[in-house]
């Protein structure tokens, strides 16, 4: 499913317009990125968990010269499905 085609289902589903229904959803990504941005978790019952994991420094391989070479430690968005979502996939 796209953008678009979620921005269509939220429209039509909670009866409003395409505009509002992108105003919507972009505000809705837009704090979660804050959140995770400030290190917070973000939970949404039922659905899951955001958050943001931390991954340390690691060597690794240039795979163009095969060269050992450093990989700086970074921060990740990381998303954990909570039971209901988990369920309705099966």
């Amino acid at each position: 499913m796209t953008k678009a085609e979620l921005i269509d289902k939220i429209a039509s589903g909670a009866g409003m317009s395409k505009s509002d229904a992108t105003r919507v959803l972009d505000t809705t990504l837009n704090a979660i990125r804050s959140a995770l941005k400030k290190g917070q978790k973000v939970t949404l019952v039922g659905f899951g968990t955001f958050s943001v994991a931390k991954r340390k420094s690691r060597k690794g391989r240039n795979p163009r010269t095969g060269d050992v070479i450093t990989i700086p430690a970074s921060r990740i968005p990381k998303f954990t499905a909570g039971k209901l979502l988990k369920d309705a996939v099966k």
